[in-house]
């Protein structure tokens, strides 16, 4: 049995594959450059039988049901803010929708008490030897495991350490994306309202938990940029570049965005790597093949967890053989769920006025609309899920926690 399994990346992936490892009896180890769980962010949202069933087995649905946001309707509107298009809820929020934070959140408690998490910190250099992989980390320290995954990301560290650069897996799909929070001093109700011009999109949503705050998200076409990913004042700087000679609310949205104490900014992209396994490393969910928006990334990362802990407990120590099984089971219902991240940018930001038109038209057709969500469920179901050996019951009380004060570079 590969016992000991390092795990980047606490976000999504990474503490679904942990509480499924342990269950099975792995030990696993869960290693987050932040120094704490990542609050906040924008919706996710699970639809379909598959991301149901996964849920199910975990335990998690009632929980999640309880924090569910309902959905977030969405209206573009023009310049004077007269409604152009209406979204039900369920067009972005499927069947269960919630806050990426509170995801992580509820993930990481179920998670904890059979896995070790380090905060803080990121791996520096991974080695394989003949028994399993050395793992340096930026903090100085260096433990063996026997297995290490990948699930940090569509810019995952493990990938580039082991596969090879980020350019030669990840592609840039036209557009750019950002969100911040702010105070809601627009007053908006439960929903989202956005506004479009050629190439853009500004929008700002509040939801029922919180209606003091808002959450602004930008959208624009451009080729690729060169600029700092650890540099928000840069990547505040190139969205008021991009937005400032526009009118509606945009003046007030892009003034909050200077006080903003967290941004998030970054292309519209898609991973792409054609074996998801080199030795003893492995990747799961968006770093394996993922998109940044549109590509049902968390459903898919969920399933994607549940096959490899269930393939790893079923080889019973062959990690070469569960690899395969599990790349061979997933590769094409996460390539048919990433397709709709290259639709994304050009939905939500179409480049020319006459684009605008077509898709405001064509969505307030409910016979249209009503098929694209169907396709939705269709697309995130094609995959049958396996029943794994069975797993040992959640045992009582936490695994450690580790937090270092610093926050290396990746």
């Amino acid at each position: 049995m590969n016992g000991t399994v390092l795990i980047s990346g606490a976000s999504i992936a990474g503490p679904a594959l942990a509480y499924w490892l342990g269950r099975y009896g792995f030990r696993p180890t869960v290693v987050e450059r932040a120094p704490a769980l990542r609050e906040g962010g924008q919706a996710v949202d699970f639809r379909g039988a598959t991301h149901r069933t996964v849920l199910e087995r975990m335990g998690l649905l009632p929980e999640l049901r309880r924090i569910q946001t309902g959905g977030s309707p969405i209206r573009f509107v023009d310049e004077h803010g007269r409604t152009l298009l209406h979204l039900p809820a369920e067009f972005a929020g499927g069947e269960l929708e919630v806050l990426r934070g509170d995801l992580a959140r509820v993930l990481h408690e179920h998670s904890l008490p059979r896995t070790e998490y380090l905060f803080g910190d990121s791996v520096s250099r991974l080695t394989e030897t003949s028994t399993g992989v050395r793992a340096d980390f930026h903090s100085g320290l260096t433990r063996d495991f026997d297995l290490v995954i990948g699930a940090d990301g569509l810019h995952s560290h493990v990938r580039r350490l082991v596969f090879g650069p980020e350019e030669d897996y990840v592609s840039h799909l036209g557009h750019y994306a950002a969100t911040w929070q702010l105070p809601n001093d627009l007053g908006v109700a439960n929903g989202s309202v956005g506004y479009n011009t050629p190439g853009r999109l500004a929008a700002v949503g509040a939801g029922p938990g919180n209606p003091d705050r808002a959450q602004a998200f930008f959208v624009f076409a451009a080729p690729r940029l060169r600029y700092d990913r650890h540099d928000p004042d840069q990547q505040k700087r190139l969205i008021t570049d991009a937005f400032s000679d526009l009118g509606w609310q945009v003046p007030h949205l892009l003034a909050t965005l200077r006080q903003a104490p967290e941004l998030y900014f970054d292309s519209i992209s898609r991973a792409d790597v054609a074996t998801w396994s080199r030795g003893r490393v492995c990747l799961v969910g968006d770093a394996a093949c993922g998109a940044t928006l549109g590509g049902m990334g968390t459903g898919t990362a969920m399933v994607a967890a549940y096959v490899l802990a269930g393939e790893l407990a079923r080889a019973q120590g062959d990690h070469r053989a569960a690899f395969t099984r599990y790349e061979n089971r997933l590769r094409g219902y996460a390539q048919g769920c990433q397709s709709g991240g290259g639709r994304t940018g050009r939905f939500l930001a179409p480049r020319t006025a006459a684009g605008i038109r077509f898709r405001n038209a064509l969505l307030s057709r409910p016979l249209f609309l009503n098929g694209m969500l169907r396709l939705g469920e269709r697309v995130s179901s094609t995959v049958d899920l396996p029943d794994y050996p069975a797993p040992a019951p959640p045992p009582q009380g936490k695994r450690s926690e580790v937090r270092h004060p610093h926050r290396p570079h990746r």
